[in-house]
């Protein structure tokens, strides 16, 4: 039943997406943005409120106590220029969406649309919750855990539309599904001097080139094959011209995993191998490492649940099982607390050939009905489910 009033939205649905993607707004100032789906909501009959001042969270209630069911959207943009040429192209300079959150912003309201007007009867409340600042640590999950947003949600469930994966699959998993997500910052401590006089510096540039090797065996000697992991740099900063040996040199990267263990084990290896290879030098070495999002882990249960409505939305042959990607997301946090799951929706095709990211990322808008089908069809199932 659900569907054909998810149907009925789908252009609209559509209009919301392009709405959003022409005014695009940052991590932690997504005014604008949580005013335009406030006014959305309430147009819906729905009352809305907030946790941090920079979300927006409302309720739809069931016509008997029950469980509470939260399903989350983040609605934040990147600091790209985008480059896509489409008529309803970011008119903010600088700021776009280029990871899909319009789309997931979009697809929530869809589905609020549609199980406000559906009239279902269910037991219990769907908790939706449009999440601030996902792209940026810390973010809008933790800040929401923290203010409380889940001491009244029993499950809570989200999705992510999937340049990875072909459009119109379905990627589900139990476990870990992305990937916990860190960063390192080693600065080089050693002597400048004359580019024409070596002998007499201490080069914190060839101590860098070594040290950046030398990471390279973190993954493949220092850790369980078993388990994985990514450390990559990503920065080096050093120097000023050509001719002059720089005192210091900087180096920055990201290390990411999906088992706890892994992330325990790590900075001690980083700083190890930065302490060692400096003092082979002569240098000296500082070393920080900043824990960020945790990893995403689905409950076994949950996942069914994803993968039920997803064949009945899709059919059986669109779901697939999950790649887990190296990405991170910091839904995990909601996943700590109560149990969940998370999965994707391909976009990938030919109205969406550019990664995640990219200043000529879009989506497949058929993909944002299906979408909405999904969330409201598994927010009634978990009731459902609960409620037996």
């Amino acid at each position: 039943m659900i569907n054909k009033f998810v149907d009925k939205h789908a252009a609209w649905t559509v209009e919301v997406r392009r709405y959003l993607h022409q005014y695009p707004e940052l991590s932690h100032q997504e005014s604008k943005t949580a005013r335009y789906i406030r006014e959305q909501l309430e147009s819906m009959g729905l009352a809305v409120r907030s946790y941090t001042g920079k979300d927006v969270v409302t309720y739809i209630e069931g016509t008997a106590p029950g469980k509470t069911v939260a399903l989350r959207a983040d609605i934040d943009a990147l600091p790209i220029q985008e480059e896509t040429g489409l008529p309803y192209a970011s008119k903010n300079p600088g700021i776009m969406h280029a990871c899909g959150h319009d789309g997931h912003t979009a697809i929530l309201l869809g589905a609020a649309r549609a199980l406000t007007e559906a009239k279902l009867l269910f037991a219990g409340r769907i908790k939706l919750i449009f999440q601030h600042a996902e792209e940026v640590v810390p973010g809008g999950a933790s800040e929401l855990v923290e203010a409380g947003v889940l001491e009244d949600v029993d499950a809570i469930f989200g999705l992510h539309l999937w340049q990875n994966l072909e459009v119109g699959l379905l990627g589900t998993c139990s476990g870990p599904i992305m990937a916990g997500s860190d960063s390192f910052t080693i600065k080089i401590q050693g002597k400048g001097g004359h580019g024409s006089m070596p002998h007499l510096t201490v080069d914190p540039i060839v101590i860098a080139a070594h040290l950046v090797t030398q990471i390279q065996t973190v993954v493949s000697r220092s850790l369980d094959p078993l388990y994985p992991a990514v450390v990559s740099v990503g920065q080096i900063h050093a120097g000023d011209t050509y001719n002059i040996i720089p005192d210091t040199a900087q180096l920055q990267g990201t290390v990411r995993y999906f088992h706890p263990d892994v992330q325990k084990e790590i900075p001690a290896i980083l700083e190890r191998l930065a302490n060692g290879v400096c003092a082979s030098f002569g240098a000296t070495a500082t070393f920080e490492y900043v824990e960020g999002d945790p990893s995403v882990v689905n409950d076994s249960r949950m996942n069914n649940i994803v993968e039920q409505v997803g064949c009945t939305v899709l059919g059986k042959e669109n779901v697939r099982p999950a790649v887990p990607s190296m990405a991170g997301e910091d839904f995990s946090y909601y996943l700590r607390q109560v149990p969940g799951a998370y999965f994707f929706l391909g976009i990938q095709g030919d109205e969406a050939a550019y990664g995640h990211h990219h200043p000529r990322f879009t989506i497949d808008e058929r993909m944002l009905s299906v979408g909405s089908k999904l969330l409201a069809g598994i927010a009634l199932m978990y009731l459902d489910q609960q409620a037996k």
